[in-house]
């Protein structure tokens, strides 16, 4: 049976007016990173080798330049990482974002607990729940030579409170993978990169790396993401977040809905009533659109991104 990955964002009836299914930051587009994005000449080729990118990555991170391996996008790097340990053993957490099972499946990865795993995934904040990945530490001081933890980070510049579990020299021990579209409010640009861990050989890595996974556009999108401009807007939009996230869950409650607790912009939460998918039809019907959480292991919750207050307003006309 072929697989159909599952997907928030705009779908066979279009573009959503108000879409709560993505967890862009609602804030975007940041400006800067826009304006790189449209003056980004794409009538050449980018430098093969991505040199200066690599070294704004590096610099930006305060890393080594060596430890930076370019992606297509984060789906594109769970793909080539889970290749490299294809026949293998992989560690999913208990609720997980989609394409760690399918790339497990398409490389044949068996799935483990930690302990017997060589490939072992986190994501911190957590898709779908925007939680602290519990335990994360006592894993990452528990890994062994033959071990390789890949930390998701595509939430991390958009947490809203708590911090981070791991500390630096932690993090040095882990592929740490950052997709900046969603921060910046892009994601229509697709390009990621890796932190790879302190010491590690990532020429496997490499060797199945296509020919400019990064076209133009990417790389203009992860240089504006280094500049200190984008980094303000960031910083900003956050506090904007928050006010609107506060708002947001008191209409959900309101609305008798059941909310779990969450870091990030987004948020899990369990609608009264039954039939859920019919009532998701009826919202997208009226232009809204909510993300079934039933692929994510929490069937009858749905996931939120947070939205300004007029489409807040919108979805408890349409409840």
């Amino acid at each position: 049976m072929t697989h159909i990955p599952v997907h928030g964002g705009p779908d066979a009836l279009g573009v959503p007016r108000f879409d709560f299914s993505t967890n862009s930051n609602a804030c975007g587009p940041c400006p800067y990173a826009l304006a790189a994005v449209q003056q980004a000449d794409a009538t050449r080729y980018p430098d093969p080798q991505y040199t200066a990118m690599k070294q704004q990555l590096a610099a930006f991170h305060g890393v080594a330049a060596q430890r930076i391996v370019l992606a297509a996008s984060a789906s594109e790097f769970i793909h080539r990482i889970s290749a490299v340990h294809q026949r293998q053993r992989v560690y999913l957490p208990q609720h997980h974002y989609g394409d760690y099972l399918q790339a497990a499946q398409a490389w044949s990865l068996a799935l483990s607990d930690a302990a017997q795993a060589q490939l072992l995934w986190a994501c911190e904040p957590s898709s779908p729940l925007g939680q602290a990945h519990a335990g994360l530490p006592v894993l990452v001081d528990g890994l062994r030579a033959d071990q390789q933890l890949v930390l998701d980070c595509a939430y991390a510049p958009l947490r809203l409170e708590g911090r981070a579990s791991l500390d630096a020299a932690q993090r040095d021990r882990v592929w740490q993978m950052w997709t900046p579209n969603k921060a910046l409010g892009l994601t229509g640009i697709r390009a990621a990169y890796a932190i790879a861990p302190l010491g590690a050989d990532t020429a496997a890595l490499q060797a199945l790396c296509p020919s400019w996974p990064v076209g133009a556009h990417g790389v203009a999108l992860l240089q504006a993401w280094c500049v200190s401009a984008s980094q303000q807007w960031l910083a900003q939009s956050l506090v904007r977040l928050r006010e609107w996230k506060a708002r947001q869950l008191a209409v959900c409650k309101a609305l008798g809905w059941e909310c779990l607790p969450s870091d990030a912009n987004f948020f899990c939460a369990r609608p009264g009533g039954d039939d859920l998918p019919l009532r998701l039809q009826q919202l997208r019907a009226c232009g809204i659109k909510l993300r079934d959480a039933t692929s994510f292991g929490l069937p009858g919750y749905v996931r939120l991104g947070v939205l300004p207050p007029l489409a807040q307003d919108a979805l408890v006309s349409a409840s």
